[in-house]
C-alpha cells in the first residue's frame, strides 16, 4: 500500500518535471526561430535545429518525435493551419547518394522546404531538401517526399506519388 502511494507520487513528480523540461526546450525554439504564438508543439521529443531559418505558422502543430533541420543559409516554412503528425523528418541538407562516402567531406544536396497553408503531413514522413508542398495538400503516412507536390493533391508512397487530386468541397 505504502509502495503504491510512493509510486504514484513519483510518477506525478517526474511527469511534472518532464512537462516543464519540454516547455523550456520549446520556449527556447520560439526564441531562436520564427514560431507563431498559435503554433503547438504537440508532444515530446520534438527537435528544431540548425543555423538556418525555421518559420512555423499560426494554428499549426507538429507531433512528437519529429525533427526539423535548417542548414545555414536555408529555410523551412510551415504555413498556417497545418497538421504535421508524429515522427516526421524535414531536412534542408542531405548527402548525395551517388557520392563516394570515403571522400570527405561528403557532397550534399541543399534546398529550402516549404509547406503551404492547410496541409496535412501524415506520420513517419520524410521530406527531403528542396521540396515544396502546395497549400491544402496531403502527404500520406510513411511517405518519402522527393519532389514538389502541387496544391490540392493527395500524395503517398516511397517515393511519394500522386494518389489523386482532392475533391472540391461544397
Amino acid at each position: 500500500m505504502m509502495m503504491s502511494i510512493l509510486n504514484r507520487i513519483l510518477v506525478r513528480v517526474f511527469t511534472s518535471l518532464s512537462s516543464r523540461y519540454w516547455g523550456v526546450i520549446y520556449t527556447s525554439f520560439r526564441l531562436k526561430y520564427s514560431v507563431s504564438p498559435g503554433f503547438r508543439f504537440n508532444g515530446k521529443h520534438i527537435l528544431l535545429y540548425g543555423e538556418g531559418e525555421i518559420s512555423l505558422g499560426d494554428n499549426s502543430y507538429i507531433g512528437d518525435n519529429s525533427t526539423v533541420h535548417a542548414a545555414q543559409g536555408r529555410s523551412v516554412r510551415v504555413g498556417t493551419g497545418c497538421h504535421v503528425s508524429s515522427n516526421v523528418r524535414i531536412f534542408t541538407e542531405s548527402a548525395i547518394p551517388d557520392s563516394d562516402f570515403r571522400i570527405k567531406p561528403v557532397p550534399s544536396k541543399l534546398g529550402d522546404v516549404a509547406i503551404g497553408d492547410a496541409c496535412w503531413v501524415g506520420a513517419n514522413v520524410l521530406i527531403n531538401p528542396g521540396v515544396s508542398i502546395g497549400q491544402n495538400s496531403v502527404v500520406g503516412a510513411n511517405s518519402v517526399v522527393t519532389r514538389d507536390i502541387p496544391s490540392g493533391e493527395i500524395w503517398g508512397g516511397v517515393p511519394a506519388k500522386l494518389i489523386r487530386k482532392k475533391r472540391q468541397q461544397e
